[in-house]
């Protein structure tokens, strides 16, 4: 598939804030929400109809939407998938998104699934079966995709490529984009004591076509030292929201920011605040950057 610029998987979705669509929302936020676009997890909208399509279709009306897939094992060292890379392709087809990602992670073993995604070891064989991966994906698509960086718990000894050096790789190699999960960066780098600045400032940002932002738990492991949980159950924490602030001005550019709130959802108010935050962390640095290419 020909290279593509990250610029290309960016034009339908606004450099502006967005959440993830649950169908509990929905009459509030036809009801008049002032919000960027909504994402979608594809399994969730993998069947031939119902209320979720229903409800997608009039949300899709009145904003930008994107496609987050999470069942593609595009990490794993099998085949992907050709079903389920079929039935993702009706989805895509179907809700005509202004992105898609998936994630760098492996959740098959031998046909079968675990509820999980797991991490990967960075080296130049997983880097291969990965990019083999991402372009089947994309040819089958007809686009580029984004894929985000994991949230981590430990790392493998076979690895021989920093994470942000395997990601810049896999985007030259087959043209995607990537997507920046904030959260799955704090998440990693504390589980791991490395230095989340450090990780940012090494990220292909210029690959970057969406961020996301979550809430994690914090707890301790059997050594006493700090062990986050990618939960995405709660608000955003304010070290993320520093990290994130940090990233669009190193960045340089307003980039669209997903807030994800999978579980123990909230009332529509409290997310759409979430991503007001986020909206105003936006606003607030695009002068910045305008000046900047106005002198």
């Amino acid at each position: 598939m020909a290279r593509t610029s990250p610029d290309h998987v960016t034009t339908a979705i606004p450099a502006r804030a967005g959440v993830s669509l649950k169908l509990d929302h929905v009459g509030e936020i036809l009801n008049g929400a002032d919000i960027g676009f909504f994402e979608i997890h594809a399994e969730n909208y993998m069947g031939d109809g119902g209320l979720p399509h229903r409800m997608l279709e009039r949300i899709r009306e009145r904003f930008p939407v994107s496609v987050h897939g999470v069942g593609l094992s595009i990490g794993g060292d099998g085949p992907l998938d050709g079903a389920h890379l079929a039935r993702l392709k009706a989805v895509v087809d179907r809700a005509d998104p202004g992105l898609v990602s998936e994630h760098l992670a492996w959740s098959t073993h031998d046909h079968t699934y675990v509820p999980d995604l797991l991490p990967l070891p960075y080296t130049e064989a997983t880097l291969a079966t990965v990019a083999e991966h991402v372009a089947q994906v994309q040819d089958m698509l007809g686009r580029p995709i984004l894929i985000e960086n994991p949230s981590t718990y430990l790392a493998f000894a076979e690895t021989t490529m920093e994470e942000t050096d395997f990601l810049a790789a896999l985007a030259a190699r087959t043209g995607c984009g990537l997507l920046l999960d904030v959260n799955n960066v704090m998440v990693a780098c504390t589980n791991r004591e490395a230095d989340p600045d450090a990780y940012i400032a090494a990220f292909p940002l210029d690959r970057v076509g969406e961020i996301h932002l979550a809430g994690h738990h914090e707890d301790r492991d059997a050594a006493g030292r700090t062990l986050l949980i990618d939960t995405h159950d709660r608000a955003v924490a304010d070290p993320v929201w520093a990290l994130y602030e940090a990233t669009i001005e190193r960045a340089g550019r307003p980039i669209p920011t997903l807030v994800e709130w999978d579980s123990d959802l909230p009332d529509w108010p409290v997310l759409a605040r979430e991503a007001a935050r986020a909206e105003e962390i936006l606003a607030r640095l695009r002068p910045a950057k305008e000046l900047r290419h106005a002198g």
